[in-house]
Parts: C-alpha cells; structure tokens; sequence
C-alpha cells in the first residue's frame, strides 16, 4: 500500500512538473456567483415602485476577477419576465454560448428556470459591466465587472489608494417594460426617463432626492481609480467633477495613454477609468460629481442632471461642523458634438511592447454601412399616426428579431426560415447621407446576417445618415474589440479619408459613438467563432432594429470551432 501511495505521490508530482500544470496553476481560479431574480420595492423621487433585481439589490452585485478566471453565473428566474444577461465587453473566446444576448445567441430564462453563464476572462483586465440583454430590463439589471491584472501584474499608472465603482443609470417612475411596450404598439417615442443615477442613486438635483445622493469621501493627497460605467438607457453622458482634473488612463477595459481632462465623455455600455487626484489640503467645499446627457437627435430627452457628492475627510482635532458650500462643476452644451469628438480623438492605445496594439495591416473585406432611423409601415395590430412609425436601420435593413436564436440555428446548420445571409455590404442606394434627405425615407426589415470566414479582418466605416435628424449612435459590437481608426463629420470620403487613419496606436474599443452628422472607421479580426450581436447601444434604437448579426464560420482548428452548447441552454 505504502509503495503504491508514494507512486501515486511520485506521479503527481511529475505532473506539477509538467510544462503546462505549472502554467494552469497560474491560468486562474474558478469564481461562482449567484443570480437570483427577484422583484424588490425601491423608492426614489417620492414614489416607491416595484422593479426588477439581482439579489434584491440596485445596482447589481459586483462580479470580480482577475485576468485568466472562469466566471460561472448561475441565474435562477423568480420572476414573471424573461431575462438574458450580457457581459458586456468580456471577449467570450469559443464561449458564445454564454454571451447572452436574446434571441441571438440563447432564448430567454423563462420563469422558474435557470441557466449557468460559463465564461473565461482571456487576455483583458481593467472594468466592464454585467446587463440583462433582454427588452428594457436591463434599465434595473446592471452592475460592474472589475478584472484586475494577474497577481505580481501592475498597472501601468501609479498604483491608487483606493478603487471606487461609478456607475451611471437612468430611472423612469413608470414602469419601464410598459413604457416601451406602449411606444412600440402606437408608433411613437417612447416616454423619456424621469432622472439619471449614480450608484442607483439621482442626487440633490431631484424632487426630495437628497437623502439619496451618493457621496465619496476622500483622504487628502490620496489617488483614487473611478471605475466609470454608463448602464443609461438612452442617453451618452457628460461627467465632471467640480475643481478636480481626471487623468483617464483606461476605456472599455484596454489601457489608454493617460491624459488629462476636466470632462468625461461615456456613451451607454462605455466604461472609463480615471485617476482622481485628492487635493493635497482639506479644502473649504464640498464638490459636485454632476453627469448630464449629451444629446444630439431631434427627439425630446431626459436634460436633468445627476449629482454626487464628493467630501474630503477631516483630521479628527478640526472642530468646525459648519455646513461647507457645494460647489458645481461647468459642463458642456448638450449638444455639443466638436466636445465629444475631439474627447473621442484623444483616446489612443499604449502600444507599448507589454500592451501592444494588434491593428491588422491588411484588409480581406470592408464594409461601409449606414447607421440611423427611418420609417417603416404599421402593421395591422398598431395605432400609428400617418400610418407609419420610425425604425432603426443598419444599411437600410431594420433587424426582425427571430424567434429562435441565431447561434443556435447556425451551430445546427437550421439557418433556413430563420436568417438569410444577404446583409447588405453597401448601402442599397448612394444619396448625400448627411445632407438633404432622400425622398423615399422608408426601410426594409429582415433578419440578415453577414457571414465571415474565420480570422477574415474587417474594416468598416459606419455613417450617421441625417433621414429623422443627424444623431450620435454608440455602437456596440459583442464578441470582439475593434481599432478605432478614424472619425469625422460629413459623409466620409473613400478617397481622402483613410490617408488619415492611425494605423499606430489607435483606441481599442467594444463600443464607438459614430458622430452625429458624421463617420467612423474601424477594423476588427474574427478570430472569433459563433453570431456576434452588433447594434446602437440606446436602448430605443435597438427596440427599433438598429441592429445586425455578424456569423463567423469555424476555422480548421479544434482551438477555432465553437464547442456544442450546455445541456442548460434554455429552449424558446
């Protein structure tokens, strides 16, 4: 017995000597997490209201990894709504399984059912966010994601003293599934919100707000890392803190080279992190945190402002109590588009030997595809004025969603009747896209997809077209990051324009506002198996179809083919 245990030892031993056991023991742990959905009273702005949570908490619980874990969520639906979530930003390399959004790569949770998201964190660290991807539930189901680097890994900035989650939300009194539900019945905009939030919480702007107001205490001279997310709805955001400089050295979970800047620009699904540096004496005041929208569309918006506030702590032996003034920091116009695309500009990559910039040098397709709303006729069960209502479009094809998931249907080669894979590469018709609109402002709707070979890189510039109004779409592509290469106003000019484009150290980005009235150019390789989601992260435009699939085919290799999926995976 006692030679066969001290063989037993023997080879274990060998194996932890094995190149590869050493290396796994490195890759990460496995982190569990539970989602419970559960319906919980919360009150804000005078008025309590039922609403939809993870845990009974708002925001969400926060999920935290480092670089190389497996993430396993189990969700358990205790409620009467179908929900998905999606992890907004997280790669999902050969994981699209779990990536969450509905009816494009699983069905909804239906009640009483439950499914285990099962995802590895690889080659990212830095803050993203978790979101239902269903409807307009995520407007209470959100929270972040924090990776922090492998142990005995630094960040490429001085280490802060602390790390302080910010996330941006957008709160309606009414019920928000009815607020759509109704809007998409009758033809018209839906209802805007009634506040913005800040850590679930709107700030002393609001009606009998300001018990609910989130503060952040502060040491003097101490660095602090905000971990910005904007969770909003429908609405990009302007961020300021009154008297403090932000040093931004992170976007989308990629870091940036640091510069400074007295305000932020976050777009829904965006996430920023920023140094805050604590000035270096307790200071007489009290600062505003204030986040207030950038709006460019025609359409009524939500123009409120949400406010924290930021306190420095004092030394015990200070005995004044008196009350300090809050003072307010100076934010842009709402509409002011030169701010946020020069903001945008400013954002480039290390591209350093550590964290090098993979831009592709060579291009196999380019796709040029107009991005902005139209009109589309009303079907026999809406109350529409004029009989027509507005859509979304992606080259003029606003997006049907099916009724089975696409990934599904692709991975059991069962595509026919469900999506067809003739999505425009072009738009159909050339016309002057932010000028004077053409006469025939009605789209086309189907459920069309486009299909990539594996590792095909793509270029893609994508146009705001001026149809309903020129207006800013932050566009998220799930499954990928991408280079951001360039970006102007007008209609982008195929012959002039890419001279100009940063090869070098351009942004890398999941989510990229295409200017109001203007273009942007990316590239991105599909070294990613499965049907990757691309659509306008305000949440009324996709409601609306502005939205596509991307279908990258499997590649030769057992490490470029999509694993069958979970026996969990719900069915619709």
């Amino acid at each position: 017995m006692g030679h066969l245990l001290r063989a037993v030892f023997l080879a274990l031993c060998a194996l932890w000597m094995t190149p590869g056991y050493g290396a796994a023991k490195h890759a990460g742990i496995t982190r569990h997490y539970k989602f419970d959905i559960k319906m919980q009273s919360v009150t804000r702005l005078c008025q309590t209201k039922t609403i939809v949570t993870v845990n009974g908490q708002f925001p969400g619980p926060r999920i935290i990894a480092r670089e190389g874990d497996r993430i396993l969520v189990k969700v358990v639906n205790h409620v009467q709504h179908n929900v998905t979530f999606h992890w907004h930003g997280v790669r999902q390399l050969r994981s699209g399984w779990a990536d969450g959004p509905a009816y494009i790569t699983q069905c909804p949770i239906q009640t009483g059912q439950s499914y285990l998201y099962n995802f590895t964190i690889i080659g990212q660290r830095g803050t993203l966010l978790w979101h239902a991807h269903i409807s307009w539930l995520r407007v209470t189901l959100y929270g972040p994601i924090v990776i922090l680097p492998k142990r005995h890994s630094s960040y490429p900035f001085p280490q802060p003293f602390k790390e302080v989650p910010i996330l941006f939300g957008e709160w309606w009194k009414a019920d928000t599934e009815t607020v759509i539900n109704q809007a998409l019945q009758t033809g018209v905009a839906p209802n805007i919100s009634d506040a913005y939030t800040i850590n679930g919480l709107p700030g002393p702007s609001y009606n009998c707000s300001a018990k609910d107001t989130f503060k952040l205490k502060v040491k003097p001279g101490k660095t602090y890392l905000l971990r910005l997310i904007n969770a909003a709805l429908n609405n990009e955001l302007f961020f300021s803190i009154a008297n403090h400089t932000l040093t931004v050295v992170e976007t989308d979970a990629v870091y940036v080279k640091p510069f400074k800047t007295h305000t932020v620009l976050i777009t829904p699904g965006q996430t920023t992190n920023v140094l805050l540096q604590a000035k270096s004496k307790v200071p007489k005041a009290n600062f505003a945190m204030a986040a207030r929208p950038y709006a460019t569309g025609p359409a009524t918006f939500d123009n409120t402002t949400t406010i924290g506030i930021l306190e420095y702590e004092k030394s015990p032996s200070s005995k004044n109590s008196q009350k300090l003034p809050l003072l307010k920091p100076a934010l842009p116009k709402f509409n002011d588009s030169t701010y946020a695309t020069n903001f945008s500009k400013q954002i480039h990559s290390l591209a350093t030997a550590k964290f090098p910039a993979k831009v592709a040098q060579k291009v196999d397709r380019h796709f040029f595809f107009t991005v902005g709303l139209g009109i589309l006729p009303c079907s026999q069960n809406q109350t529409c004025p004029n009989n027509t209502r507005p859509a979304g479009a992606v080259n003029n094809v606003s997006f049907v969603q099916p009724s089975i998931a696409l990934l599904q249907a692709h991975f059991f080669n069962q595509s026919k009747g469900v999506y067809t894979t003739d999505f425009p590469v072009n738009p159909p018709f050339k016309f002057n896209y932010t000028g004077t609109p053409p006469k025939n402002i009605m789209l086309n709707s189907g459920t069309k997809a486009v299909v990539l070979p594996f590792n095909t890189s793509v270029e893609l510039v994508m146009q705001d077209t001026s149809i309903l109004g020129a207006e800013s779409h932050p566009l998220h592509l799930h499954g990928f990051n991408f280079f951001v290469l360039g970006m102007g106003f007008g209609n982008f000019d195929p012959k002039k324009d890419p001279a100009k484009f940063n090869l070098v150290d351009p942004a890398e980005r999941n989510t990229v506002g295409v200017p109001a009235g203007g273009w942007v150019a990316i590239r991105f390789l599909a070294d990613n198996p499965g049907v990757w989601f691309m659509h306008c992260h305000l949440e009324v435009h996709t409601s609306w179809g502005l939205k596509m699939a991307w279908v990258v085919n499997d590649g030769k290799g057992r490490k470029q083919k999509l694993p069958p999926p979970p026996s969990d995976l719900p069915k619709c």
